[in-house]
């Protein structure tokens, strides 16, 4: 039986009433997926307020790999809900906050001693990473990367690349912040995939000739697998090669898995697949099912630069989220998310990799694990990208109960990132939504 249960059109009455609230109440910058309003979620399905399910294919955009309400986090939730709820660890400490960074410090790559702290938002944990390698270093200059995205204050802001709409008459940025180029083999034009990454390379040389030397940069901060960017992976040879320049000139390798971590690729963290060791790791969504909190995790040398409350913020850390994040850990290692990601990774790529020989407009399939997207081209020939043949896909799938979201520095790529929970019927009930309205829209122009 099917998990979809559309009961009337999208919005349905109670949300058309709750629309005209929001136009009303709420300012217009807040963007929204699907025009409609959550009554309740489990797992990978979500009930609107007009009694309509969907199929979630965005997780909260990468923030629920356990799923709507999972179960065990909610029990936890419940028991810490009835001892204390927020006396901020900057007034009276709390146990959880502690067990969290500890185990933080234990799983995240390296075999360094360690230190993590915590706050409440993606954004603050690259503006606190940024912080750290600052004060460490004693440097100003922040490189990130084209297509990057790191958050929407103003340095998080500064070193995403994207203009519209994150950036646009939002000026002036943060100085000293730059961007070095991020390889994107399906468009390149310079021969393999070896020769686009040393080409690259090269010009990192060049940009401390021209641009800022090396002695002025304190970190360079990299997704791992670029998420907003549109889900472009880079090879194991660039990342190492990164990371082997930070090392030749002490500038800090900062690795932002806010999108990427707790399971997502087949790794508790991206990074790992290019076994590569960050000096700072900097976290939030799938920390803990939804919950608002992030971390930095970083060497403790480097960790322990700022001076007493010159890092925190009253919310970070909050004993929810940490209590949250304890379980959500406990049910990824405990439940076998992380090979479930790889098993998602697998059944889309069984589903959809012959989708560039079926249509002319498919330019490219991508995942690494359960972090997967699809590229549309107006052709195959000229790869110019087709934003609005994305939009009519992803519009079409909600109407069929289907979820899922644009990305990429064009808004040409469908990503989708399913919770880990999902099970392999409501995979192949989404997958042949997708399936079926691409060739729709493929082969009518929508």
């Amino acid at each position: 039986m099917s998990d979809i249960h559309l009961k009337t059109a999208i919005p349905g009455p109670k949300a058309k009433k709750l629309l005209a609230a929001k136009e009303q109440h709420v300012p217009r910058g807040p963007f929204n997926t699907v025009e409609t309003f959550a009554a309740k979620g489990n797992g990978a399905l979500l009930t609107d307020v007009d009694g309509n399910t969907f199929l979630d294919f965005a997780g909260a955009i990468g923030s629920l790999n356990t799923g709507h309400c999972p179960q065990r986090v909610v029990d936890a939730l419940k028991k810490q809900i009835d001892l204390y709820l927020h006396p901020s660890f900057h007034v009276m400490m709390y146990e959880p906050y502690i067990k969290l960074a500890e185990k933080l410090n234990e799983m995240t790559p390296g075999s360094h001693h360690k230190k993590t702290f915590f706050l409440s938002t993606g954004a603050e944990a690259v503006e606190n990473a940024i912080k750290i390698a600052r004060k460490y270093t004693g440097r100003k200059g922040i490189i990130s990367f084209e297509r990057g995205f790191h958050g929407r204050t103003y340095m998080s802001m500064s070193l995403t690349s994207k203009v519209k709409p994150y950036k646009y008459e939002f000026g002036p940025f943060v100085p000293e912040t730059y961007k070095w180029p991020y390889p994107y083999y399906y468009r390149n034009e310079h021969g393999d995939q070896k020769r686009l990454d040393d080409m690259l390379l090269a010009q990192f040389h060049d940009f401390f000739l021209n641009e800022a030397s090396p002695e002025e940069i304190a970190a360079v901060i990299m997704e791992p697998v670029q998420g907003e960017g549109g889900f472009v992976i880079p090879s194991l040879y660039f990342v190492q090669q990164v990371k082997k320049i930070c090392e030749k000139y002490g500038i800090l390798f900062i690795a932002d898995e806010v999108q990427t971590g707790f399971g997502r690729t087949g790794k508790m963290f991206a990074i790992e697949h290019f076994d590569v060791v960050p000096d700072l790791v900097t976290m939030s969504k799938s920390i803990a099912a939804g919950l608002p909190i992030s971390a930095v995790t970083g060497r403790a040398e480097i960790m322990d630069a700022p001076g007493v409350g010159e890092i925190g913020g009253t919310y970070g850390g909050s004993p929810l989220g940490c209590v949250a994040a304890l379980e959500v850990i406990n049910m990824i290692e405990e439940d076998g998310l992380i090979a479930r990601a790889d098993h998602i990774g697998s059944l889309f790529a069984e589903k959809f990799s012959r989708l560039p020989l079926q249509y002319n407009k498919v330019g490219e399939i991508r995942a690494l694990g359960a972090m997967c997207a699809i590229e549309f081209v107006k052709d195959s020939v000229s790869k110019e990208p087709d934003k609005e043949l994305v939009q009519r896909i992803t519009a079409l799938a909600q109407s069929r109960g289907l979820i899922i979201m644009s990305a990429g520095l064009y808004g040409n790529i469908v990503r989708l990132l399913t919770p880990l929970v999902v099970s392999d019927e409501q995979l192949e009930e989404g997958f042949s939504i997708i399936e079926d309205v691409i060739k729709e829209c493929c082969q009518t122009g929508g």
